[in-house]
């Protein structure tokens, strides 16, 4: 089964404009698609491809990367040989997949793009993590550009629907309503998204059998190797990075879904978890959300880094870590919840759910957070922070009725001339109401 990614427009931008003078490094959490993209875009763009998969690589080829990095004939050479493949000047790709398990490959690079006769990928998971960088040279000439679970629009593509989502950027574009009839339909096909997630594995067996329970399993391997990862690779941390990792669904369930270390152990302290939260970040494995205090077109200025939500990197794997041990997570209870049969947190899905396509748009997440010891009346609670030009959207999230938005009219007052566009996600259609522009959930991956 063969799915297009968005990256693919990005490659092929960056083989236009870089014409062999740089590399690009496809990162990404463990099985995102990074090695099938590349494959993909060799096979598709290059008179030949090589594909070097250093999980499994050629003891001859490692050997002539660690013991002749100076000759770089002899490592194409080998290259050649034992992938059986032939290189052709200026129209070939050398792929280095799995870079992090040989850092060598990857400083490499730098003397690889200068002799200029090929081009060059590499794809990894936890390529920024210290062990995987600590002996080496990270080459100036590698572009990283990362590659998040799918999103709704790639979802809705894999499942032979062409239709969908031209509608709903048509709709966004103009500020219209989908209409109650296609808004039903869309929002039956985002749920099924949200139940299946954006894992291209997952997908592919969902396309396949239809089954969400089977799915499900699919989703729990691939927790399985993330625990591994995380015992193999976090070093001295890994127990507080699993449990950091453990407490997510419990922390987003909460009504403030700020990660309170206190529900680990009532001694922790960020600065002795400092560690174990970077470590997470760098596997891509979630997507952290900063308290921006003082909100304004430089976020990252007033964000207080000691202060974070932590977000799934997909929320189908969310919601496989919330409903249940394996086995016990049958097609009726994934049913139950797709159709709202069985009473279920929707919220903390809802905001992941936004966290995730904003994520996939490239954009850093923060939310505004205010409290007073003197009254609870100026407290208030942004789920989003986003820039839309020199302006600051503050972005709620709604996964059902609501009676009011307080937080949202109250953040406005306060920082007036800042402010753009006031946005409520929610499961209704597109509605503008009170000088606030609603939006159904699905239209979040075009913010």
């Amino acid at each position: 089964m063969v799915f297009r990614r968005k990256i693919y427009d990005k490659l092929l931008e960056w083989k236009k404009r870089s014409d062999g003078h740089t590399a690009v490094l496809i990162e990404g959490a463990r099985r995102v698609g990074k090695s099938f993209v590349a494959k993909q875009f060799g096979g598709e763009n290059y008179r030949s491809c090589a594909m070097i998969d250093f999980a499994r690589p050629k003891k001859r080829v490692v050997e002539a990367i660690l013991q002749h990095p100076d000759d770089i004939d002899r490592i194409f050479n080998t290259i050649q040989f034992e992938y059986n493949v032939v290189l052709h000047e200026r129209d070939s790709l050398i792929v280095f997949d799995e870079v992090q398990r040989c850092p060598e490959a990857r400083q490499l690079i730098k003397y690889l793009v200068a002799d200029g006769r090929y081009d060059y990928i590499e794809t990894g998971s936890l390529v920024s993590i210290k062990m995987n960088i600590k002996d080496i040279t990270i080459p100036s000439e590698e572009e990283a550009i990362e590659l998040p679970p799918m999103d709704f629009e790639e979802f809705c593509t894999a499942m032979g629907d062409m239709v969908t989502f031209p509608y709903i950027k048509e709709k966004f574009g103009k500020r219209e309503p989908m209409g109650e009839s296609f808004h039903e339909t869309v929002m039956a096909r985002f749920c099924e998204y949200l139940c299946v997630g954006g894992m291209p594995q997952v997908v592919e067996d969902y396309i396949n059998h239809r089954n969400l329970a089977r799915a499900d399993g699919v989703k729990r391997t691939i927790l399985r190797l993330y625990h591994d990862d995380i015992a193999k690779f976090a070093g001295g941390y890994a127990g507080k990075v699993r449990r950091i990792f453990e407490e997510i669904p419990g922390q987003l369930s909460k009504k403030e879904k700020k990660y309170v270390l206190s529900s680990i152990s009532k001694s922790a302290r960020m600065r002795e978890y400092e560690d174990a939260f970077m470590w997470l970040w760098d596997a891509k494995i979630v997507n952290p959300c900063f308290n921006a205090t003082d909100p304004a077109v430089g976020l990252r200025l007033s964000s207080d880094f000691a202060t974070q939500k932590l977000y799934m990197g997909d929320t189908g794997l969310l919601m496989a870590m919330v409903l249940g041990e394996e086995g016990d997570t049958s097609e009726k209870i994934y049913r139950g919840v797709y159709y709202g049969d069985v009473y279920f947190n929707k919220g903390m899905i809802a905001e992941n759910a936004v966290a995730q396509a904003f994520r996939a748009n490239g954009r850093d997440l923060y939310f505004y957070s205010r409290s007073t010891s003197e009254t609870r009346k100026n407290g208030m609670e942004i789920d989003f922070l986003i820039r839309r030009g020199d302006k600051i959207c503050p972005v709620e999230v709604k996964s059902g009725n609501y009676r009011s938005h307080s937080s949202l009219d109250k953040f406005v007052g306060k920082f007036g001339k800042r402010i753009g566009e006031p946005l409520i996600l929610y499961t209704k259609d597109v509605m503008g109401k009170d000088g606030i522009m609603h939006l159904p959930l699905y239209m979040a991956s075009l913010l």
